[in-house]
């Protein structure tokens, strides 16, 4: 056959098979006006859980940009939620009348059912205490709070506070839904040093000390804003529980640093400086982001952090922890995954700094404040930009998928994800026939 007749041939060959090959039609994806960008070949197909800041209503998306589910509650959410496996909204909410009302405020830990009943309520909200940002269930079926704790000015310069007001410094709180009783609790108060004021107990070498959190370091390097002038001087935003080494996760936004806070002491360990797993007692056993709150060894990476985000059941990076650094003094954002090192040993005078596993940044990427960052199923990174929407990217860096949030939708707090196939859909009664 000459080459001429064997070209012809074949392209009639593949003529046909295109027109007549049922399986080679396109699919076509209808997109709502809230997507941008859409890589179909390269996106996740796992759920987004998109929760409004401050807001009486969140809902999940699917990739299409599509609202498969949407809750509105009775009160206005007081940060955090998240979908429990079957179908209930696990969340803090603000109490009424609140004696603290820092940004980030809650007061009230809701359980809510499908038919939007609460069938658990837990309320901190009074003169000296607030529940306020982030919430968590432990394996349990306990609940993790955080709770802003006044100190009022007298007691704190009698403990070397350099403050002309009462302050507030960070408590951790675990409930038993079944009792309401606190089991457990841990207060950075009981962990305070200061190298000012000599004649009292708690004056010490910050940098001897990695494990002890120096009480004057914010009001030495103030972030300013209405907030720390009026006493808050740590304003914690986030926590997150590692099972495996029974420890927690403390973003702390003013310091600039995440705390590790060994959760297997008892009450009276957590008060102390020995026992539980790692013989430290409530002393951090590990932080990171920030060396100069106690030494100058080490990198400074963090700029006003978000959602210290574990990442764990076998997720691409398993044991690190993603990072949304706001960026404020600079305008631009970043995400980090770090590496923890093993045993989160702190030691004095070390560069106790994590390795950085991975990074994104993007001249466009920046938010003040909220954020967070978590990996999908597909080894993605989902980005929450809290005052635009979701980025997804690859792990080189690349964009596939971005979702705009509303215009009159408040800003996003955070975004999780949920398998289309898994427990929280079936629950939701999602599954796909």
């Amino acid at each position: 056959m000459k080459k001429i007749d064997l070209a012809l041939f074949i392209l009639f060959l593949m003529l046909f098979i295109s027109c007549n090959d049922d399986n080679h039609e396109e699919v076509q994806v209808t997109l709502t006006e809230n997507i941008e960008v859409y890589e179909a070949d390269y996106i996740s197909d796992d759920y987004i859980f998109v929760v409004e800041n401050s807001s009486t209503n969140s809902y999940l998306i699917n990739k299409q940009g599509d609202k498969i589910y949407d809750w509105i509650f009775d009160t206005t959410s007081g940060n955090d939620l998240e979908i429990l496996n079957n179908g209930n909204i696990l969340g803090l909410f603000k109490a009424a009348n609140p004696s603290i009302d820092f940004g980030g405020f809650g007061g009230t830990a809701k359980i809510i059912d499908q038919t939007n009943n609460t069938t658990w309520e837990y309320t901190v909200s009074d003169n000296n205490f607030i529940a306020h940002h982030d919430i968590e269930m432990l394996p349990n079926g306990n609940v993790l709070m955080m709770i802003w704790e006044r100190i009022n000015n007298e007691t704190a310069v009698n403990n070397g506070v350099d403050f002309e007001t009462d302050i507030f410094t960070e408590k951790i709180i675990e409930v038993n839904p079944s009792s309401n009783e606190i089991v457990w609790e841990w207060r950075s108060w009981d962990h305070i040093i200061q190298d000012k004021f000599e004649s009292l107990s708690n004056y010490g070498d910050v940098n001897l000390n990695p494990g002890k959190i120096n009480i004057n370091y914010t009001i030495d390097n103030p972030p300013g804003g209405s907030f720390f002038i009026n006493g808050d001087i740590m304003h914690a935003n986030g926590i997150d529980y590692d099972s495996e080494n029974d420890v927690i996760f403390l973003s702390v936004n003013y310091y600039d640093e995440i705390w590790v806070i060994d959760h297997s002491t008892s009450l009276t360990e957590s008060q102390g400086a020995s026992g539980g797993n790692y013989n430290k007692g409530g002393d951090l056993i590990y932080r990171f982001g920030n060396p100069n709150t106690y030494n100058s060894l080490g990198n400074k990476i963090f700029d006003k952090n978000h959602f210290p985000n574990l990442l764990e059941d076998n997720v691409e990076g398993d044991g690190n922890v993603l990072v949304y650094v706001n960026g404020n003094s600079t305008e631009q954002s970043i995400v980090y995954e770090l590496e923890m090192p093993a045993n989160f040993n702190l030691l004095s005078n070390n560069n106790n700094e994590p390795n950085i596993i991975w990074s994104y940044l993007n001249a466009d990427l920046f938010s003040g404040k909220l954020c967070g960052a978590i990996r999908l199923s597909n080894g993605n990174t989902l980005i929450t930009e809290s005052d635009y929407g979701l980025w997804e990217v690859t792990p080189q860096g690349n964009i596939v998928w971005k979702y705009r949030k509303d215009e009159d939708a408040n800003f996003i707090w955070r975004s999780y994800h949920y398998s289309p196939t898994g427990e929280v859909s079936q629950s939701l009664g999602l599954l796909e026939d």
